[in-house]
């Protein structure tokens, strides 16, 4: 495989684009670290050169009770967010948010759940909320419910897996694609989760067999292109690049308008391990270690 550092941009991106883009999913699976173990590394990342880049720690609201038990009141505050996969009931989400609301040394900076049509029935405490909407089908439906709240319920958007799991097949591009330009038509906020550990699309090998990963390069690039008004079959090209010097030199081109642009609908991804795709950005100069 070529080094990425043949494709290295002249100079780094604009800083805003990736600030606060990472949140650390490292309980989650393939990562699946201990509770104790992710959260004594999150603090080293918080404390790291690239820490402008790390969103919160994400922490299954089953475990609340587990967190609130490690973290003692005096400790420097950790930023969390509690995410319930679909299908979780929603009193472990409620149960949850109020036994963490009020720790001394965690801020909650959101929850995340699965998207139903009961949704505005969970007692949040104005908490930002992020609906995962499923696919197929279901997916129009659950933006349409979630856009009709969305400039009324504070902080609120919707989430799109990008990785496979047992029950979820990869999504290619065309899927992506659909999703991304759907949400901007909606005018709705989005994060993703799974899968995103690269910077730039390609077949990756994980544990003893190959993936088809989404690249986040080409997710910046896409969402920008859907902004701008692209076709969807160019929205799916972009998402299908595999040229990592092809998307770099897009990339280096966004001013902080642009960034801002992009950041307002693609807040943020889950990423299980914060520190593949930080250290791929390093190698391709689009950030600089300070």
């Amino acid at each position: 495989m070529t080094p990425l550092s043949e494709s290295a941009a002249d100079l780094p991106a604009e800083p805003s684009l990736f600030s606060l883009l990472i949140d650390d999913a490292a309980v989650f699976p393939p990562g699946l670290a201990p509770l104790p173990a992710a959260v004594r590394e999150h603090r080293g990342h918080r404390a790291s050169w690239y820490a402008a880049l790390i969103g919160p720690l994400l922490v299954p609201a089953s475990a609340a009770e587990e967190l609130a038990g490690l973290v003692d009141p005096s400790d420097t505050a950790l930023r969390v967010s509690l995410v319930a996969r679909p299908g979780t009931g929603l009193r472990t989400v409620t149960e949850g948010v109020h036994l963490l609301r009020d720790h001394g040394a965690i801020e909650l900076a959101g929850v995340e759940m699965g998207w139903t049509p009961e949704w505005r029935d969970v007692d949040l405490a104005d908490l930002p909320l992020t609906l995962e909407v499923p696919r197929g089908p279901d997916r129009a439906a659950a933006l349409a419910d979630v856009a009709r709240d969305a400039d009324d319920a504070g902080e609120l958007q919707v989430k799109f897996r990008t990785g496979a799991t047992p029950q979820w097949d990869w999504p290619a591009e065309g899927e992506l694609a659909s999703f991304l330009g759907a949400a901007v038509e909606l005018g709705l906020a989005f994060k993703l989760t799974g899968g995103l550990h690269h910077a730039v699309r390609g077949t990756h090998t994980v544990g003893s067999h190959d993936e088809e990963q989404h690249g986040l390069l080409n997710v910046i690039c896409a969402v920008r292109s859907a902004l701008h008004g692209a076709n969807p079959e160019d929205v799916e090209a972009l998402l299908a690049e595999r040229n990592p010097e092809a998307l770099v030199s897009l990339v280096s081109d966004l001013d902080s308008a642009d960034a801002t642009a992009v950041r307002t609908y693609f807040t943020a991804y889950g990423c299980c391990g914060v520190t593949d795709p930080v250290g791929e950005l390093h190698e391709l100069n689009l950030i600089e270690e300070r």
